[in-house]
C-alpha cells in the first residue's frame, strides 16, 4: 500500500531582471526581519529572562512596517517575512529543546539567500507558478514532472552561491513500497574505497573535489589577488563558487545513485554510526573526509529506506569491527589504518574493509 509523504520538486529557473530584483529585496528583507526578530528576542531573554513568542514577534512587525526606517518591509510581500519568523520560533524551540545551539544572525555573504511562499503568496497553475507581487510566471525548467495532481503547499525560492536560482516545491506524493526482498547488506564507509558491501564488492571513491582541485586552486589563487570590494573581486568570487557548485552537484548525483541501489537490492541495510564531526578534526585526513561526504549519504539512506519500506540499522560507533575475525569472532588488540589485510589465528585471510563489512552486517542483524 502506498503510503503519503511530502516530498519537495527542486527546478532551476531564470528570472526576468524584475524578479531577480524583487527577490533579492526579498532575500535581504527576510534576512533582515530575521535578525531584527532575533536581536528583540535575544534582549528579552538576557535582561528580562523572558521568552517571546511567534504572536509578540509577528506584532513587533507590523509595528516595524509603520516606522520610517523599515516602510520598505512594505515593498515586499509580506509572506516571506512571516516565515522568517516562524522559522526564528522553530529555532529557538529546537533550543530549549536542547535539539541544537541557540540561534544565530544571518550574514549577507555567508548564510542562504532563500524565501519561503505558502498557498496565500503563489498561484500554481497548467505548470505555470506565479509568485506575488511578481511581474508573470517564472521560467523553471521542468526537469522532472510534480506527481499527477499534485499542489504544492510551500514554494522556497533560492540563489546559490554560483549565481544559480533554484525553486523548490512541496507537494504531497504517493510512494509505493519497493517488493520484498531477503537481501541484506552491511556497509563499510571508507575514503579509497567509498562503500565496501559485506557481499565483497566496493564501490570506488571517485573523489569528486581532487578532480577539480587543479581549477579550484587557480580559482582561489586568482581571487587572493583581486582588491576587496572590487568588481574583479566578485567575478572571480563567482569562479570560485561556480567550481564548488560543480563538485557538489557531481558527489551528490553519485551518492544518490548509490544509495537508491543499495536501497532497491536489499530489505535491510546496515550502517557505522560515524562520527564525522570527529573525524574531521584529524587535519591529515579531513579533505578526504569531508569529500567522502558519508554524512549524506546516511541521510540519503535514512529518507529512502523509509519510504519504500526497507530497513536501515546501525550499529554502535564503538563496534570494532575492523579488529574483528568474522570467521572466529577473535578481536585483535590493535589494527593500524596502515594494514589493509591480515589473516588471523584460525587460519582465515580478512580484507579489511570487507571484513569490516560482514561485521556490520552481522551485528546490525543481531540488534533487530
Amino acid at each position: 500500500m502506498a503510503q503519503v509523504v511530502k516530498r519537495a520538486y527542486k527546478y532551476r529557473f531564470y528570472p526576468t531582471p524584475g524578479q531577480a530584483a524583487e527577490l533579492a529585496r526579498t532575500f535581504g528583507c527576510a534576512r533582515m526581519v530575521y535578525n531584527k526578530a532575533l536581536e528583540e528576542r535575544t534582549r528579552a531573554y538576557t535582561l528580562e529572562g523572558r521568552k517571546v513568542s511567534y504572536v509578540e514577534s509577528s506584532a513587533a512587525l507590523t509595528e516595524w512596517k509603520r516606522t520610517d526606517d523599515l516602510a520598505f518591509l512594505n515593498e515586499v510581500s509580506s509572506v516571506p517575512l512571516q516565515q522568517a519568523l516562524r522559522h526564528l520560533q522553530a529555532a529557538f524551540a529546537n533550543f530549549f529543546a536542547r535539539r541544537a545551539g541557540y540561534p544565530t544572525f544571518k550574514s549577507r555573504k555567508k548564510s542562504r539567500a532563500s524565501a519561503e511562499y505558502t498557498r496565500s503568496a503563489f498561484k500554481y497553475r497548467d505548470g505555470a507558478l506565479r509568485l506575488a507581487k511578481m511581474d508573470g510566471p517564472l521560467n523553471i525548467v521542468w526537469s522532472r514532472p510534480l506527481p499527477e495532481g499534485a499542489e504544492p503547499s510551500t514554494v522556497t525560492v533560492s540563489r546559490d552561491a554560483a549565481g544559480r536560482w533554484f525553486v523548490s516545491l512541496l507537494c504531497q506524493d504517493a510512494i509505493r513500497p519497493l517488493d520484498p526482498t531477503l537481501n541484506t547488506v552491511g556497509v563499510d564507509a571508507g575514503i579509497t574505497a567509498l562503500a565496501t558491501l559485506s557481499t565483497g564488492e566496493k564501490i570506488v571513491n571517485p573523489r569528486h573535489e581532487r578532480a577539480d582541485r587543479r581549477e579550484l586552486a587557480k580559482a582561489q589563487r586568482a581571487l587572493a589577488r583581486k582588491e576587496k570590494g572590487s568588481a574583479n573581486r566578485q567575478k572571480a568570487k563567482l569562479k570560485v563558487a561556480r567550481v564548488y557548485a560543480r563538485i557538489c552537484d557531481r558527489r551528490r548525483d553519485f551518492l544518490n545513485k548509490i544509495t537508491t541501489r543499495l536501497v532497491r537490492e536489499n530489505q535491510t541495510v546496515v550502517i557505522e554510526d560515524l562520527t564525522v564531526r570527529n573525524m574531521v578534526k584529524n587535519h591529515k585526513l579531513a579533505r578526504a573526509i569531508s569529500d567522502a561526504s558519508w554524512r549524506e549519504m546516511r541521510f540519503m539512506l535514512e529518507y529512502k529506506t523509509a519510504w519504500y519500506g526497507r530497513e536501515l540499522v546501525v550499529v554502535d560507533r564503538w563496534f570494532p569491527s575492523s579488529k574483528l575475525c568474522s570467521a572466529c569472532g577473535t578481536v585483535r588488540d590493535r589494527m593500524p589504518l596502515n594494514v589493509r589485510t591480515w589473516e588471523c589465528a584460525c587460519g582465515a585471510a580478512h580484507d579489511r574493509d570487507v571484513n569490516a563489512a560482514k561485521n556490520i552486517l552481522a551485528a546490525g542483524l543481531a540488534e533487530r
